[in-house]
């Protein structure tokens, strides 16, 4: 890249859960997730050893935060925020996934603590002072927004998947009634801090252009994870995206979303792969890998960071082989973040 420089700040390849990146460009700085969790207990290393590796992303993404003026979290996962720490997030404009629709139970609680301390270290309120009354709203079927997943066809699958997205409608209708039902959490402003919800929005930083999409399936159609939003990042005719929890993506249309898009740089999560047989089945792994090669071979990206999900586990490489054998046939660089930074995949070592 030229006028916009990212620095990988904590990723899974590093030994930890994160997909922390420090993006620059002449106008402003932006650190995206920031956010660190422990491996799970299968991951192959002793406790102490991940221990350690948390404790170094901590610090190393409370290093990079002094550099930054905006701070972007597109979900409400551990591994993609820090909940709390005062001194990350003082004097930034927060970018952050709305706590008010196209969110878990699970999300909105960790969203509502996570406002609670913002409130209160920064404003000397608590948040139930600051929550507003919700007007109802009506929301659409969220499968007419991804038509080529929603019309794809997966031959002897198609009745199980028709069953399964009649069943995530009726879980998406259910929450809606709860969105309608909670207080809305508004946009803050503070002496030391501004936090807004930037999906579906673009912001203006002197030449540099932030913008975000509208609310996306944390992996699959109707996933009950929840929803997030990816980043993009436009400065003098170059663009990076980050892609935060896609899984792949598996979504066909997100796919296509990033083709348009046409990144120099793209920082891409992975499917799944230590959850395959459980969370993640065989047809959604080739659907993120297909989607991945797809990226590839139409767009005219540069470098591919292709990590998180990914190396939990030391065969990621071997369920993805297509992907990096593409990147290769066509001479475009796909690394984990490790690799970008001259180290080996803690997974692999």
């Amino acid at each position: 890249m030229g006028m916009i420089s990212f620095k990988p700040i904590w990723f899974d390849s590093l030994g930890a859960k994160s997909l922390c990146t420090l993006v620059k460009t002449p106008d402003v700085s932006v650190l995206i997730d920031p956010g660190v969790a422990v491996m799970h207990p299968s991951f192959p290393a002793p406790w102490a050893k991940k221990l350690y590796w948390a404790a170094q992303g901590r610090r190393a993404i409370k290093k990079a935060s002094r550099k930054a003026d905006v701070v972007v979290i597109s979900h409400y996962h551990y591994d993609h925020f820090t909940d709390f720490d005062r001194g990350l997030y003082k004097n930034k404009l927060l970018l952050v996934k709305n706590p008010n629709d196209h969110i878990n139970d699970s999300q909105r609680g960790r969203a509502e603590h996570f406002f609670d301390n913002l409130c209160r270290s920064f404003g000397k309120v608590g948040l139930n002072d600051m929550l507003q009354k919700r007007e109802r709203k009506s929301y659409g079927n969220p499968l007419d927004e991804i038509p080529r997943a929603r019309d794809k066809s997966f031959g002897d699958y198609n009745q199980r998947r028709r069953e399964l997205f009649k069943k995530g409608l009726k879980w998406f209708q259910k929450r809606v009634q709860k969105w309608n039902s909670a207080k809305v959490i508004p946009e803050l402003k503070f002496r030391d801090i501004e936090i807004k919800f930037p999906e579906g929005k673009e912001f203006k930083f002197g030449r540099t252009k932030l913008r975000f999409t509208p609310p996306l399936f944390h992996g699959i159609e109707f996933s009950r994870v929840g929803w997030v939003f990816a980043t993009v990042i436009e400065y003098g005719g170059e663009k990076l995206i980050h892609s935060s929890d896609l899984d792949g993506p598996i979504i066909e249309d997100y796919a296509n979303w990033i083709i348009r898009e046409n990144p120099d740089l793209l920082i891409l999560d992975g499917p799944m792969t230590y959850m395959l047989g459980y969370l993640t089945t065989r047809t959604t792994m080739n659907r993120a890998v297909s989607n991945a090669v797809r990226i590839l071979r139409k767009t005219d990206l540069r470098l591919m960071i292709y990590d998180h999900h990914l190396p939990r586990e030391p065969k990621f490489k071997e369920w993805t082989r297509e992907v990096w054998d593409e990147g290769k046939r066509r001479g475009k660089r796909v690394l984990t973040a490790a690799e970008f930074l001259g180290k080996k995949p803690v997974v692999l070592s």
